[in-house]
């Protein structure tokens, strides 16, 4: 497995750098730290919304149309 390492570049509008930079202040990391932090959590919930919209119709077939109704059962 590589270890390599790539680069990608981005955007920003004044504000949002504006805040990266004070989160990365507050938290006394680095821009690259705190936006691959950012972009591992985003990719985390979009694998997740695909599993549950993949799930989603086999739940309902058996009476699970709430998140209290999964809690319920499997608490």
């Amino acid at each position: 497995m590589s270890h390599m390492k790539s680069t990608v570049t981005i955007r920003l509008d004044r504000q949002l750098e504006r805040q990266l930079d004070q989160i990365c202040r507050r938290m006394r990391r680095t821009r690259s730290d705190v936006v691959r932090d950012a972009l591992r959590r985003q990719l985390a919930l979009l694998r997740f919304e695909q599993l549950r919209g993949r799930t989603l119709p086999f739940a309902e077939a058996r009476g699970y149309l709430t998140d209290e109704d999964v809690s319920r059962d499997v608490s």
